[in-house]
């Protein structure tokens, strides 16, 4: 195996609905953003470039020929199987801990991570480099009795594994003779034994997914795929706010050398309308409640009762949109942008989406308040007023229906 990363996208999502990481096939974890899916992404090597070795979380095979990878049964847990020519092989269990704790969904900004000996005399490397200021610096590292510490100004990540430090640290090739973890989160003490918290929570996180996904009213048919299709939406769901993200990821190319790489890691509403629509009609209603919540705060804000198209993930108004120099983007076909210049056009469609959305407040009778949106002085005082008042925006140029750019944004 190359340490190098070849970008692709054939990954997979493992997340929990505070955070979102992308694994390829080789159990390289290439994009996290910590410490919410808006945040600067610490492994980035999905932006690096055409091959890099740095912002990725990788688990090793020596003498790796192939894998195969698929997700536990009804869950967003993920399994990467890693094959070495003289017949050894690994399996790597990732998942993002999400489970009922003290009466609430517990969903820590965590990356859990297992290898398991399956077969032969496997050697393995465990390859931790974070990146934060988008790729621009490496975080200090630091070690304790049995951690180790990575510091940025902002942000700080304690890694926790049942492996030896010095091996992890060092990058150092050793044997696979049991059951090893991983525990990627804050910088907090563990309350128990590195082993029985990963085992713990790799196994509520399971039975999380499982639990919820039998919640679900699927059709007789496609079963597999819509019940894959309901996770993945779901793990677009910003949960601490209702908020929906379009994408999990910035500035992949539309097109190969378009230089249309936009930032979608924001809430735009009429695509989140879709998201919960969805959802809803499958049964998950508290989405679509947390949704209502999020928008309700918008409204009750908005000014002349004009909405602009896309927020973020905490309610903010301005995206200003910048280019980034210190990653070259995806197989170098940059620019990187953060932000989204999109919140200043005019996209109508947002109305409907929003008045359709609240309908629900109106007709559903599984919420655990229906009608009490529409009881909300905010609502009611959004609601009466013109839709008008914001079509003198519509001369601007960028302006649709969509939100497909007519003039460049400057940089």
């Amino acid at each position: 195996m190359t340490d190098k990363v070849n970008p692709g996208l054939d990954l997979a999502v493992i997340g929990n609905c505070v955070l979102g990481a992308l694994v390829d096939r080789a159990a390289r974890i290439v994009w996290c953003c910590f410490p919410d899916f808006e945040s600067d992404p610490w492994f980035n090597a999905l932006l690096g470039g055409e091959e890099t070795d740095q912002g990725l979380f990788a688990i090793d095979l020596d003498g790796y020929e192939r894998s195969e990878q698929f997700y536990q049964r009804n869950s967003a847990v993920l399994t990467t199987r890693l094959y070495a020519g003289d017949g050894s092989a690994i399996e790597v269990t990732d998942c993002a801990p999400r489970y009922k704790q003290f009466d609430r969904t517990f969903r820590p900004t965590m990356v859990v991570r297992r290898m398991r000996p399956l077969s032969g005399t496997p050697r393995v490397r465990v390859r931790l480099h974070p990146r934060y200021g988008y790729g621009a610096a490496q975080p200090e590292r630091t070690r304790g009795s049995n951690h180790a510490r990575f510091v940025s100004p902002g942000l700080t990540l304690r890694l926790y594994t049942t492996s030896p430090m010095s091996y992890v640290l060092s990058e150092r090739w050793f044997l696979l003779e049991q059951d090893e973890y991983l525990i990627l989160g804050p910088d907090e003490s563990l309350t128990e034994s590195i082993e029985a918290t990963a085992v713990r929570m790799i196994e509520q996180t399971d039975a999380y997914w499982r639990g919820w996904t039998r919640s679900l009213s699927i059709p007789f048919e496609w079963q597999e795929a819509v019940i894959r299709a309901a996770i993945t939406l779901k793990l677009s769901n910003f949960e601490e706010t209702g908020a929906i993200i379009a994408a999990l990821t910035t500035s992949i190319p539309e097109a190969p050398d378009s230089g249309r790489n936009w930032d979608y890691r924001f809430c735009w509403l009429r695509d989140s309308y879709f998201v919960v629509n969805a959802l809803n009609r499958l049964g998950a209603t508290k989405t679509m409640e947390g949704f209502l919540r999020y928008i309700l705060n918008i409204v009750s804000s908005a000014q002349d009762g004009y909405l602009q198209p896309v927020f973020g993930i905490g309610l903010d108004e301005k995206l200003d949109e910048r280019k980034i120099d210190s990653l070259p983007g995806y197989r170098g076909m940059g620019p990187v942008r953060v932000g989204n210049q999109a919140y200043t056009q005019i996209q109508n469609d947002g109305y409907g989406s929003v008045i359709l959305a609240a309908t629900q407040c109106f007709f559903d009778c599984r919420l655990m308040s229906p009608g009490a949106w529409s009881c909300s002085t905010a609502w009611r005082h959004w609601a009466n007023r013109p839709v008008c008042a914001s079509t003198s925006r519509m001369q601007a140029p960028g302006n649709c229906a969509g939100h497909r750019r007519s003039t460049p944004i400057p940089a």
